[in-house]
């Protein structure tokens, strides 16, 4: 009796023998059809079959069909068949299309948006049901509540079948309680706190106010990139043998907390011993080694030593060498614990600009990109010229992002440059309202583009109407006039504001130049002519105009007079980015000489230093002072334009325009009833400045926190130091800036300033 195993051959055998009648060499396929389905049209099915009516069937090829008809991404099962027609042999792929989702829902989710769940899921109705890629979205919906602190949530789904072709998928989550990290512990410590190395850690323990700041959630990434940092943290402190373990998460017994602990081996501290050079010295070592922050006997830091390595390369760099390589070699005494430190130097050969292309300009000429770069064609490479052509192209403020990058040119020694840039909008036409401390509220519209034709011409044509002041402005500037480096232009304006005594109105226009000595230092040259117009003084101000009646056109004038002065500056400013700076200084002097011409005749010299640094992170400190001086030149010094202090932009917490020397004059009302008021005569001196803290709150929208210190003082001769401090925000709202900060005198002036603070608040762009 036969085998199981030889009738399984026999059948076989006859399988085969049957099949292959199809395949004979001279049977033809007359036809190819598709059986099976219902979406996807035939048509583009048989765009991926190769084999072709007229074809001899060889099995291969159908092989080869089903792979590419799997990979369509629509069936999940695909067949071949054949069959007869009256014409001959028909080949038939038969499939069946994968079921489509028709409606995804949730259950169970509160702590996270449906819509947040959504996009973590990635499955959309009315598109193809994969149960892998259901798995993979539940992954990252349990991570995302992970993320959140919700470890021991449940995402479950469940598919229902409406039809053979239709289903619907429910993602069921149960959330449970959110778990914190309650204890971060660390295993071998000797050099340092624990309370040291939490505060290195991005990662922190849970407190009281966990829901605010979301202190006490536990990420992974974060987490092993804290692992990282206090590594850092050791390296850069002598510890070059440390070891820090990956950080270890357990729930704790009672499942409410997360425990973390982090081993770490320490090792010996080791400080720096000789530093030497060797290789291709293009400069004296001692010239080299005079650049370096590491210095013998000094604590080893590999964040130092880093950045010793970027300064020398940026030094080859600068004169050609743009593939220099700093390779560092050190050697290590365990007894003596030191690091012997050998910088080995190969320069390189050469390299020269080939071309610079310019892309994602369509608005922008190429020449005003071009003309900020600081390395030219054919010239050679220079390492801080590419920092600072990037710089200059953002602080251009024409673009979102500028990216310069280089790639190889027709020979080894030469390199084109790319500079890619992402335009945005400068032009802005604005109708709105603002407030103001000062000005009260106010009515504006502008229209502005800062460049103008493509060109870098900044053309400006606003208005301002407040309850207080209002002004009128129509401006255009070159700022590379006749394509040279010289700045030209011009403004036409008026102006009316409603000062304590009295009230100012100004028409006048302007005709502006400048030039650049460097990339951080530039002149500015501005003559002016205006008519000023005092009137509408207080009791106390026209008591005064008539008691000093015998001078009353030069110190304290009503009516309109005439002033026509030359301004000029020259400032320094090596901020990183000039429209939000973290690091860097801006200097300025300036002098002002009124008395080419015109009634009013006076000098002003002002000098401005600004200082920024960056303390931790995005936390910024910047400290600003200002000094100022205005002479009679053969005449007193009109009253307006004098030193006044004050409000949201000298001395906060004191009320604007207030801080200057006072007097008192006595006045009789219409009943010839007598009082005492008190009029603001101005300062010709002045001193004041602040230090301030920022610190972003909502770094997407512009938001940020800032405490300040005032101090300052206008005067004739030097009196008491005014002081203040306070808080506030700033925000760089779609209608300006908005800034809203409350400050506190430490010394008020009797019954003049808030000894409980002032609020200052200001919307919404000034002209």
């Amino acid at each position: 009796m036969p085998s199981f195993k030889s009738i399984l051959s026999a059948l076989l055998v006859t399988f085969i023998s049957c099949s292959t009648h199809a395949y004979a060499e001279d049977e033809k396929l007359v036809e190819i059809r598709i059986e099976g389905n219902r979406r996807i049209e035939s048509a583009a099915i048989l765009n991926v079959v190769k084999v072709k009516a007229g074809d001899i069937l060889l099995g291969d090829k159908t092989d080869t069909d089903i792979r590419a008809i799997y990979k369509l991404g629509h069936f999940q099962d695909v067949q071949v068949l054949k069959g007869e027609s009256d014409k001959g042999l028909v080949l038939i792929y038969s499939v069946q299309e994968k079921p489509i989702v028709r409606e995804v829902t949730f259950e169970g989710n509160k702590e996270i948006t449906t819509e947040k769940l959504k996009d973590g899921l990635d499955l959309r109705p009315n598109t193809v049901y994969s149960a892998k890629d259901v798995a993979k979205g539940v992954a990252k919906i349990k991570k995302m509540y992970g993320d959140e602190g919700y470890y021991l949530a449940d995402v479950q789904t469940e598919v229902k079948k409406s039809s053979p072709s239709e289903l619907s998928v429910i993602v069921k989550v149960v959330e449970g309680d959110k778990i914190l990290i309650k204890e971060i512990r660390f295993d071998g410590l000797k050099a340092y706190s624990e309370s040291k190395l939490r505060g290195i850690m991005e990662t922190k323990r849970k407190w009281f106010m966990s829901w605010l700041t979301g202190a006490g959630t536990y990420k992974e990434e974060v987490l092993k990139n804290d692992a990282l940092l206090i590594s850092d943290h050791y390296l850069n402190n002598g510890y070059i043998n440390v070891k820090v373990g990956e950080p270890v998460v357990k729930l704790n017994e009672t499942k409410t907390a997360l425990d973390v602990s982090i081993g770490i081996t320490e090792g010996e501290q080791y400080r720096i011993g000789t530093i030497g050079f060797k290789g291709e010295l293009i400069d004296p070592e001692a010239d080299l080694r005079k650049k370096l922050k590491s210095e013998s006997g000094e604590i080893f830091n590999r964040s130092t030593l880093r950045t010793d390595i970027g300064v020398l390369t940026d030094v080859y760099g600068d004169k050609g060498y743009a593939f220099a390589n700093i390779n560092p070699q050190t050697r290590l005494d365990n007894e003596k614990k030191i690091v012997d430190m050998t910088l080995e130097v190969d320069k390189g050969e050469l390299v020269y600009i080939e071309r610079i292309n310019v892309a994602g300009n369509p608005k922008t000429r190429d020449k005003v990109v071009r003309r900020e770069m600081r390395v030219t064609e054919t010239g050679l490479y220079s390492a801080t010229g590419m920092k600072r052509s990037k710089q200059n192209l953002m602080n251009l403020g024409f673009f979102e992002e500028a990216n310069i990058a280089t790639a190889k040119g027709s020979a080894s020694n030469k390199l084109n440059v790319s500079v890619d840039v992402k335009e945005k909008p400068t032009g802005t036409f604005s109708i709105g309202g603002g407030y103001s401390s000062l000005d009260g509220f106010i009515g504006q519209g502008s229209v502005q583009q800062a460049n103008f034709l493509g060109l870098g011409l900044k053309a400006s044509l606003s208005a301002s109407i407040g309850g207080k002041s209002n002004t009128y402005a129509v401006g255009l500037t070159d700022p590379y006039f006749l394509d040279s480096k010289w700045t030209l232009g011009g403004d036409i304006y008026r102006s009316e504001r409603i000062y304590t005594d009295y009230t100012r109105r100004l028409v006048g226009a302007d005709i502006k130049g400048g030039y650049p000595i460097n990339d951080f230092v530039g002149t500015f040259l501005m003559y002016k002519f205006e008519i000023k117009d005092l009137y509408n003084p207080s009791g106390a101000y026209q008591a005064l105009h008539d008691a000093e009646s015998f001078n009353t056109s030069n110190v304290y004038p009503l009516g309109t007079t005439t002033t026509s002065s030359v301004f000029s500056s020259i400032t320094h400013n090596n901020t990183d980015y000039r429209m939000d700076p973290s690091t860097g200084m801006i200097n300025s002097f300036s002098v002002e000489y009124a008395g080419l011409g015109g009634d009013n005749k006076y000098a002003r010299l002002t000098t401005d230093h600004t200082l920024f640094h960056p303390i931790y992170k995005k936390l910024i400190a910047s400290t600003k002072l200002t000094l100022g001086y205005v002479g009679e030149v053969g005449q007193p010094v009109p009253i307006d334009e004098k030193f006044y202090l004050g409000g949201i932009y000298s001395l906060r917490g004191y009320r604007a325009r207030t801080v200057s020397p006072t007097k008192t004059q006595l006045v009789k009302d219409i009943d010839g009833n007598q009082s005492n008021e008190q009029i603001y005569l101005g300062g010709t001196k002045e001193i004041f400045g602040n230090v301030e803290l920022t610190l972003p709150l909502l770094a997407d929208a512009g938001l940020k926190g800032v405490v300040f210190f005032d101090y300052g003082n206008s005067f004739n001769t030097f009196d008491t130091m005014l002081m203040s401090y306070g808080w506030g925000i700033r925000w760089a709202s779609p209608i300006g800036p908005l800034r809203l900060e409350y400050g506190i005198p430490i010394n008020p002036r009797n019954l003049i300033d808030s000894t409980t603070g002032r609020l200052e608040f200001s919307i919404g762009t000034m002209f």
